[in-house]
């Protein structure tokens, strides 16, 4: 679809080259971008995000794009965030001192020391690796994003922070890593995930690939 406009958003500390890649394997055609004016006139967008939450913040602050991805996120558009671009969605977090986007109440806190598995095992800090993904669909209905993904999927994580969601509604999914992490957001056309599709394999690209039709049929 010629006219159909993706904006993939350069937070200038992300994995852009890996999400990009992901998303032209399932047929799209997206633009990285750090323009507001291209963001603004996106049908849809992607968020990205790896790194800290300080630096990400000072990058779009730094670009004047908050108040751009807020209108957007406003608008009705599809909005995917992926991992900190979902973090940041929301209104601060332990990771740092500015503020987030504000998009969704809620904060994002460090995982808790100590914690184990169901075996009683010590687990890692980070959460790094494959870990499964349970939607709460006697909750919440599916996002089409969502749709036809098993429950307990594997998708692939790497965090120490996870988001502490204010309206438990807004939450799709949750991963066990000692406690139940917010593995994935639905807020309307605003969709986030904590795992990183564009490592997750034939599952992840199922999600682009969705989220591209998605937000094609919406245009």
């Amino acid at each position: 679809m010629k006219s159909f406009r993706l904006a993939i958003i350069n937070t200038g500390a992300a994995n852009i080259h890996s999400v990009e890649k992901a998303v032209r394997i399932v047929g799209g055609d997206p633009t990285v971008t750090t323009s507001a004016d291209v963001i603004a006139n996106a049908h849809a967008a992607i968020l990205p995000g790896v790194g800290a939450n300080d630096a990400v913040m000072k990058q779009l602050n730094d670009l004047e794009l908050p108040g751009t991805i807020r209108e957007f996120a406003d608008s009705g558009r599809p909005l995917l965030c992926v991992c900190l671009g979902m973090q940041i969605l929301f209104e601060r977090s332990e990771e740092g001192e500015l503020p987030g986007l504000g998009v969704i109440e809620g904060e994002v806190l460090r995982l808790p020391n100590g914690i184990s598995g169901s075996n009683g095992r010590p687990l890692k800090i980070p959460h790094m690796g494959w870990n499964t993904v349970h939607f709460k669909d006697d909750v919440v209905p599916r996002h089409p994003v969502f749709d036809g993904v098993p429950q307990d999927t594997y998708f692939y994580f790497v965090h120490s922070y996870h988001c502490d969601v204010q309206d438990k509604r807004d939450i799709a999914a949750t991963s066990p890593h000692g406690i139940d992490v917010c593995a994935a957001v639905v807020r309307g056309n605003i969709v986030g995930t904590q795992f990183h599709p564009e490592k997750s394999g034939r599952s992840g690209l199922g999600i682009y690939a969705r989220f591209l039709e998605y937000s094609q049929s919406l245009t």
